[in-house]
C-alpha cells in the first residue's frame, strides 16, 4: 500500500516549502531505545520472523507466515479455538486470532497484511528477506509495508493476555494474504466465507501514519475513506478507407475531440465529512490566502475563484475536492496510409465516496459530447463509503497522539488509492488507517529498493497502537 504514503509526502513536503511551522518538534528520529523492554524484545523477534519469510505473490508463502504467528500465540496461552489459519488457496493463508472481552460492545478488529511486493536481490544493496538493523533503520522487504503493523498486533495481543487485560469488546487480530494482489484471497475472502470470525464494529488498519521532516514530527494522519477506482474504455469505430481520400468522419479525430473536452472538464466539488475536516485542519497550519481558501471551502463556499485557486495549488488538493477522470492510454489506426477504422482510449476515474458509477458514466458521455464514442466500464464498480469521524474514535486518536507527540495535529485523510479497508467499509465495518509509525517524507521506500523503517518508529508505533487499542476497547 503506497497511496497514503505518497499523499503524505506530497502534501507535507509542500507545507514545508511554503513555510508552515508545526509546533510538534521531537528529538532526532534516529534515536532509539537504549535497552529494550520485554514487550519490545518480543516485537523485535516477531518482526524478524515475519520479514525473513518470503511472502511475495510469485514464490512466497503467506501460509507459513500465518502459521508462524499462530504458533507464537498458542505458545503464549491462547486457546486453539481462538487462533485459526485459513487458506483459500496454496500459500494464501490468513491468521485470525481473538482475545475475549466482556462482550459489552461489538469487537475491535486489528488488520494488517502479510504479503509483500516483489523484491529481487540484484536490485537491492542488502538482502531483501533478511532483517538488517543499521544506522537507526530496519532494512528488508515489508519492514514498513506492512509487516511492522502485523508484528505489532501479534506482540500487543500477547502483551494484553500477559497483563490479563479484559476489554469491554473482543479484540480480533487478522493478518491477511493478497492485499498487494487485490485482497481477494484475504479480507474479501474472509468476509465472504468466515464473516463471523472478523465481524466487528470498527477496525484499525494501514493507510495512515506520521510524517517527519528534518527531525520534526509534522502530523499524524487518520485515513477514513478511499476513492473508488473505475476505468472506462472509449472507442470509435469507422469503415476507414485510403488516407489519400480523407473525410471529416475520422475515428481518431472524434476520439481526440472528446478527450480534449474531458481534459478541460472538472467534476463539481463534493466534500464529505472526511474531506471537510481535512481542509479545516490543514487550513489551521497553512499560512495566508491559501489557508483562507481551505477554510472557505470547508465552510461550504463554492465560489469559482476560490475553488480554482485551491485546485490550482496542486493535485493533492484538487483530488480531495472532487471525482477525477483522466485519459491514461490511447491507441488508434492500423496503417500509416489508411484512415483509422478504430480509435480507443482508457480513462481512469477516481470516484469520491458517495458518487455513483452511473452518475460518473453519464457525466463522461455528456462531456465527450459525441455519440460516436462508446463508453464501456472496464471493471466492476465497488462502492466504499467513508468511515464516520465519531467522537469516540477521534477522541482516542487525538488523546494518544497528544500524549506521545504534544502539538502534532491529527489530520483525517482520504486515500486516492486503495487499501483493504474498502472491503470492510462496504461490509459495514468502519475502518481507520492509523499506525503511529512516522517516516521521513523525503525517504519513501515502500514497494521500492532497500525498503526500511526507522527503528525508533517501530517501537513508537507499538506503543501508539497498544494505547489506542486499550482506549478503543476499555470499559
Amino acid at each position: 500500500m503506497t497511496p497514503a504514503r505518497i499523499f503524505r509526502r506530497v502534501l507535507l513536503a509542500w507545507l514545508v516549502l511554503v513555510g508552515v511551522v508545526t509546533p510538534g518538534a521531537s528529538p532526532s528520529p534516529d534515536a532509539q531505545p537504549a535497552t529494550l523492554a520485554p514487550h519490545q524484545r518480543l516485537l523485535r523477534e516477531i518482526y524478524q520472523e515475519l520479514v525473513e519469510i518470503n511472502t511475495t505473490n510469485s514464490v512466497g508463502d503467506n501460509t507459513k507466515a500465518a502459521e508462524t504467528m499462530a504458533r507464537r500465540l498458542l505458545a503464549a496461552g491462547f486457546p486453539a479455538a481462538d487462533v485459526q489459519v485459513l487458506a483459500p488457496a496454496p500459500r494464501k493463508g490468513n491468521l485470525v486470532a481473538r482475545l475475549h472481552g466482556t462482550g459489552a460492545r461489538r469487537p475491535l478488529l486489528l488488520l494488517a497484511h502479510l504479503d509483500v511486493v516483489e523484491a529481487s536481490r540484484e536490485d537491492w544493496s542488502v538482502e531483501p528477506f533478511t532483517l538488517l538493523e543499521r544506522d537507526g533503520y530496519f532494512y528488508g522487504r515489508g519492514t514498513s509495508d506492512d509487516k511492522a503493523m502485523a508484528a505489532v498486533f501479534v506482540a500487543n495481543l500477547i502483551r494484553f493476555r500477559q497483563e490479563r487485560f479484559v476489554p469491554d469488546r473482543d479484540i480480533i487480530v487478522a493478518l491477511t494474504a493478497d492485499e498487494e494482489g487485490g485482497g481477494h484471497n484475504g479480507v474479501a475472502w474472509l468476509l465472504a466465507n468466515h464473516r463471523a470470525l472478523i465481524d466487528a464494529e470498527l477496525a484499525v488498519n494501514e493507510g495512515g501514519g506520521g510524517a517527519i521532516k528534518n527531525g520534526v514530527y509534522l502530523s499524524n494522519n487518520l485515513q477514513a475513506s478511499e476513492k473508488i477506482v473505475q476505468s472506462y474504455r472509449l472507442e470509435v469505430k469507422n469503415p476507414g478507407g485510403h488516407s489519400s481520400l480523407p473525410v471529416k468522419d475520422n475515428a481518431i479525430s472524434h476520439l481526440a475531440g472528446g478527450l480534449a473536452r474531458l481534459g478541460e472538464f472538472d467534476f463539481p466539488v463534493r466534500l464529505d465529512e472526511v474531506n471537510r475536516t481535512f481542509f479545516e485542519r490543514t487550513a489551521a497550519i497553512v499560512p495566508g490566502a491559501l489557508g483562507d481558501d481551505m477554510r472557505a471551502i470547508a465552510g461550504g463556499s463554492r465560489d469559482p475563484q476560490v475553488v480554482a485557486r485551491l485546485a490550482g495549488a496542486g493535485p493533492v488538493f484538487n483530488s480531495r475536492l472532487r471525482t477525477t477522470c483522466v485519459a491514461t492510454r490511447l491507441e488508434g489506426g492500423h496503417a500509416t496510409n489508411a484512415l483509422p477504422q478504430t480509435a480507443r482510449a482508457v480513462v481512469n476515474c477516481r470516484v469520491m465516496p458517495g458518487d455513483s458509477e452511473d452518475e460518473v458514466r453519464r457525466t463522461l458521455v455528456g462531456v465527450l459530447a459525441n455519440d460516436k464514442i462508446t463508453v464501456t466500464p472496464l471493471n466492476q464498480f465497488f462502492p466504499s463509503p467513508a468511515s464516520p469521524l465519531t467522537r469516540d474514535v477521534m477522541r482516542a486518536v487525538e488523546a494518544v497522539t497528544a500524549a506521545m507527540w504534544p502539538g502534532v495535529p491529527v489530520v483525517p485523510t482520504m486515500s486516492t488509492g486503495a487499501t483493504d479497508s474498502r472491503f470492510l467499509r462496504t461490509a459495514g465495518i468502519a475502518a481507520y488507517g492509523t499506525s503511529g509509525m512516522f517516516g521521513d517524507i523525503d525517504d519513501i521506500r515502500a514497494h521500492g529498493r532497500d525498503e526500511r523503517m526507522l527503528v525508533r518508529s517501530l517501537y513508537e508505533g507499538q506503543d501508539y497502537l497498544y494505547r489506542l487499542a486499550r482506549a478503543l476497547a476499555s470499559p
